[in-house]
Parts: C-alpha cells; sequence; structure tokens
C-alpha cells in the first residue's frame, strides 16, 4: 500500500534527482527568477569559474527592486547611479547567457512574483525559486515555491538544480466561512499573530479550510506570499478548478490538449487523506477581524477593533522586551485603541497586495471619497498589465479623484531602496509585507494592513474598520 502523502512531499519527490542523506535531497528546478538586485553576484561566481547558464530557458529576469515608480524614458534620468548600474548589469548579463528579461521598459515589467503568474510561468507541481524571500506567493497555484540565497542562484544558473533541506509538513484549518469584510491578507495576519514570527520554522505550510476554498487566486496569492512572515519557507494551497481557471490562457500557460493534459494531472496535486502532519494550528473564522500591525513585526498585530496590548501582561521575558521596544518605535501607549492611531501616509502596493483585485478593492471604499487633510496617497500597481488594466476599468481614476499618486509598477514604498519612502517618525498605513524598523524608510513607523483597509485610513486619516465604510 502507497504511504499517504502531503502535497508538499508530492512535489519533493516528483522532483528529487538525488537522496544525500535523510534530510537532504538535490532537487530539480523548473524554474527560477532572478531581480536586478539579488543576482550580481551570481552571475560574478558563474563567469569567475567559466561556467554557462546550462538551461537559460528555465530562467526569467525582472527589474523590479530598485527602479523608481515616476516616469522616466531612460535610465538616464534615474538620480541613482548605483541602481542605474545593478539595472545595467542584469541586461548585460541576461543578454550574454541569453536569458529572456522583463527590463524597466518592458510593456511586461513588474514585481517579479506579480507578472510570474500573470504571465503563465507559475503552475501547480512546479519547483520555483527566486532571490527573494516572498517566493512563497506560487503555492497558491499549488507550486513549491522558496527564496535562495546568491550561492544558490549560482548553484541553479549552472545545473538548474539546488542542495534541498526538506521541510516538515505543516496544516492550518481555518475553520469557518469567510466573514464580511475580512480578507487573505487578515487571514495571514491572523496566522502569524497565532503562530509567532518562528512558528512556521523548518515547516512547510499547507493552508485548508471553507474560508481558503472561497477566496480568488489572487487573495490566496497574499496568504501565500506573507506566510514566510510567520517563518514558512514553503506555503502552499491545494489547486482547484479556481486555479484551473486562472492559469489557462495565460502567454505561458499549456493551451489544447496540452492543457487537458497538465489539468488531468493536476487534479492529483492534493494531500492524502491520512498523510501525516508533524504540526497542525486552527484558526476559527468567526474569531477573525480586520487585522492592524502595532509593532514592529509582522505577528504584533491586532484587530482593529482592539487595542494596544501592554507589555507587562506577557508572560515570555523576550516578548516582552520585544514589545516594550516596539512601542517605543512606534510612539504608541499601552491601551490606546487601534481605530485611535493617526495616520501620515498610506501606500497600496508590494508583492504582497498590488494585483487587480487589490486595486478593485480599495476603489469600492474610495469611491466618492477624498483623501483625507494632510495625509500622502500613494498607489503602485504591481505591473505595467495591472496599471493598464486598472486605467482601462476606470480604477485610476478613482484613485486619482480621492487624492492619490498613481504611479508606475515597482517594489516602490515596500522596502524604500528608491525614491519612494516615509519620512522618519512619520506613520504608514500599508498593504505591504514587513514592518520591521526603518523598512519603509529610517524612522518609517508601518502599520501593516490590507488594501481595503489601507484606503479606509487614507479618508479618514487614522486607522479605521473598514466594514464601517463598506456599510454607507
Amino acid at each position: 500500500m502507497t504511504t499517504p502523502q502531503t502535497l508538499y512531499e508530492k512535489i519533493v519527490a516528483a522532483h528529487t534527482v538525488e537522496q544525500l542523506d535523510e534530510e537532504t535531497v538535490l532537487l530539480y528546478v523548473d524554474f527560477h527568477i532572478m531581480n536586478e538586485y539579488t543576482s550580481p553576484q551570481a552571475f560574478a561566481g558563474l563567469h569567475s569559474a567559466d561556467r554557462p547558464v546550462w538551461r537559460p530557458e528555465t530562467h526569467l529576469a525582472v527589474v523590479d527592486h530598485v527602479n523608481p515608480t515616476r516616469s522616466i524614458k531612460s535610465l538616464d534620468e534615474m538620480d541613482d547611479a548605483d541602481a542605474r548600474l545593478q539595472i545595467e548589469n542584469l541586461g548585460r548579463n541576461c543578454q550574454r547567457h541569453d536569458i529572456e528579461i522583463f527590463d524597466l521598459f518592458d510593456t511586461r515589467q513588474g514585481i517579479e512574483h506579480v507578472v510570474v503568474p500573470e504571465n503563465g510561468y507559475a503552475l501547480p507541481g512546479m519547483v520555483i525559486a527566486c532571490g527573494d524571500s516572498h517566493t512563497t506567493t506560487y503555492g497558491a497555484l499549488g507550486a513549491l515555491g522558496f527564496g535562495i540565497g546568491t550561492s544558490e542562484i549560482e548553484h541553479i544558473l549552472a545545473t538548474q538544480t539546488l542542495v534541498y533541506q526538506v521541510l516538515k509538513p505543516m496544516r492550518v484549518r481555518f475553520e469557518g466561512a469567510l466573514p464580511d469584510g475580512v480578507t487573505g491578507k487578515d487571514m495571514v495576519m491572523a496566522f502569524i499573530a497565532e503562530a509567532g514570527v518562528s512558528g512556521a520554522v523548518g515547516y512547510a505550510v499547507e493552508f485548508q479550510g471553507e474560508a481558503i476554498s472561497a477566496l480568488d487566486v489572487e487573495a490566496r496569492m497574499t496568504i501565500c506570499n506573507m506566510a514566510v512572515e510567520g517563518g514558512a519557507r514553503a506555503a502552499m494551497i491545494a489547486p482547484d478548478e479556481k486555479t484551473f481557471s486562472y492559469v489557462s490562457g495565460r502567454p505561458r500557460s499549456p493551451q489544447g490538449e496540452g492543457l487537458d493534459a497538465a489539468k488531468a494531472h493536476w487534479k492529483t496535486l492534493q494531500s492524502d487523506p491520512g498523510a501525516n502532519w508533524a504540526k497542525e494550528i486552527v484558526i476559527d473564522m468567526t474569531r477573525i477581524a480586520p487585522q492592524v500591525t502595532w509593532g514592529t513585526s509582522p505577528d504584533q498585530c491586532s484587530p482593529v477593533n482592539g487595542q494596544v496590548p501592554d507589555p507587562a501582561a506577557i508572560d515570555v521575558a523576550s516578548d516582552r522586551a520585544a514589545a516594550e521596544r516596539a512601542l517605543e518605535y512606534m510612539g504608541l501607549t499601552p491601551g490606546m485603541k487601534i481605530s485611535d492611531i493617526h495616520i501620515d501616509r498610506v501606500f497600496i502596493g508590494s508583492c504582497t497586495n498590488s494585483r487587480i483585485e487589490d486595486l478593485r478593492a480599495a476603489a469600492r471604499i474610495l469611491e466618492g471619497k477624498r483623501v483625507a487633510d494632510g495625509v500622502v496617497a500613494i498607489a503602485v500597481p504591481g505591473s505595467q498589465a495591472v496599471k493598464r488594466e486598472a486605467e482601462a476599468e476606470g480604477i485610476a481614476d478613482i484613485f486619482r479623484d480621492a487624492g492619490f499618486e498613481w504611479r508606475g509598477s515597482g517594489c516602490s514604498m515596500c522596502l524604500a531602496m528608491n525614491d519612494d519612502f516615509v519620512p522618519a517618525g512619520e506613520r504608514c498605513a500599508s498593504s505591504t509585507n514587513r514592518n520591521f524598523e526603518g523598512r519603509q524608510g529610517r524612522g518609517a513607523r508601518t502599520h501593516l494592513m490590507s488594501p481595503e483597509m489601507v484606503a479606509a485610513a487614507a479618508v479618514t486619516g487614522r486607522v479605521t474598520d473598514v466594514r464601517n465604510l463598506q456599510k454607507d
């Protein structure tokens, strides 16, 4: 009798070239993505060893991290000489090795974890690697995606394989239906708060439950994208008819009979009944409200209708010290209402929440309203394709009419590596994935939340329960 397997175990087994020891395999990588920021050293190592790229057609390069999101017509208009050099070097390396690149002026340009699925490069059952931790995004399609380091990028370029430590399977079940006003972002933030920032270290997480099935594919991407903030190196959702519909018809997806054959295989990509889970977490959907971070770590979050916690009530000394430091940095006091936090800036964007469904959801809150006095608001679509779609639907007009700056695509204010940053001491309601000290700029204070919640904060000037605006 065949031993029941989890979805993660099935994909790893199908891609194992050789078992190296009890915990490690040589893993074949179907597709590899690189960007201008994390790839230069890998190419330098490849060149110093005089090695070619073994399978150039299985790699894609994207410019997204350091580029400005303001409109420019040439690299000469970039103020940051180092960033310009990184972009130029990526272009030269890709030309040398015949690797496809979405450069800054390509109509397909955008954030790597947005453009890859929207172009059909990521499919169920694949193994996908990238020099970026949020490669877990592709788990929403039933693929195994994970971030890698520079030496591993070089190894994949040269061999299409990776020495890989196999993770333990973990199941996270969301029990109950998806409540009104609650999004995938709220669900994953609730998971991180429950598990802690290291609760999923060493695990491949699979998300299950009625609420997961109710989400569209883009919301599932948000969940898998941000699961890494709970320590997961892999996060997955089994593919279903929504998945098949999403990937069908995209430029790099199978077509015709090839698609029919692919679907037949994709339908087998489910965890077997009786599969062994090393760890399980159950989250009650009736307890989830829109979430907001109050601290400097994604797990330091509370429901919007809650309060800033008192560190004195935290039993674990290290957690108590972290909370005290976070509140000092954030300028908050224990016991204050989350909804009393005033906002200086708002940002909608990032690989977590910049897809068309995110923009549509935010636009529904913004329509007919104006950004509050004194609030600076920026929207950065995840790709040029998303930008064009939003403009064609009139969404861009809603953002502009509300008082948002409507920018080009890129990582932007998520990590403040370009012209977009939050000035020291200012508070930003952000749809991004990390709220570390200085993440959005030196001294910046970041409150993570869903795009809808960011829109609500924009028009009220403070953290606001979006459900109250949705009733209007």
